[in-house]
């Protein structure tokens, strides 16, 4: 050992083994691959929401808003489905963001909580534990709604819209 050299506690030898550990078993991500994997699922997600919706406004003869409802409820369904049977997420595992994001997300992370805790029953399992994302998130929108309501209804009074 020179003289610039010390020697190692204790401590010290057990952080470096940690530091190692954590850099052998941290996986390795290449970003650009991830984007481009999120970006052709979300794509993929869209272009099947936006088939729906040309189906339903031009062969159905359905107007623009009907047509929209029709299409986020048939694409939670076909994720509540695909979640059912463990396929979103395999998807959500492959394409990341593009997966979660967009309604089929939410309504993935609301399905597979009910299926995780089914097994404690109808009330204690799926009632309860089915709000554990859906709770914030419908309490956060509809506190928004309020406040944006509020803010339109001053603005009405001012003259301002």
């Amino acid at each position: 050992m020179t003289q610039t050299q010390k020697p190692q506690t204790i401590q010290e030898k057990k952080e470096e083994a940690y530091r190692q550990h954590v850099e052998q078993t941290t996986p390795k991500y290449s970003l650009p691959l991830r984007m481009c994997k999120a970006f052709l699922i979300g794509g993929l997600i869209c272009l099947i929401g936006q088939i729906i919706l040309n189906y339903a406004t031009n062969s159905m003869g359905l107007d623009k808003d009907t047509a929209g409802s029709w299409c986020s409820m048939l694409l939670v369904l076909v994720s509540v489905l695909l979640t059912g049977f463990n396929i979103y997420p395999k998807l959500v595992e492959w394409g990341g963001a593009g997966a979660l994001v967009p309604i089929t997300g939410f309504a993935n992370s609301i399905a597979s909580a009910a299926i995780e805790y089914q097994k404690e029953g109808q009330v204690f399992g799926i009632g309860c534990k089915i709000f554990t994302i859906a709770g914030p998130v419908i309490l956060y929108g509809i506190f928004t709604s309020w406040c944006l309501g509020i803010l339109y209804w001053i603005g009405c009074l001012l003259g301002m819209v």
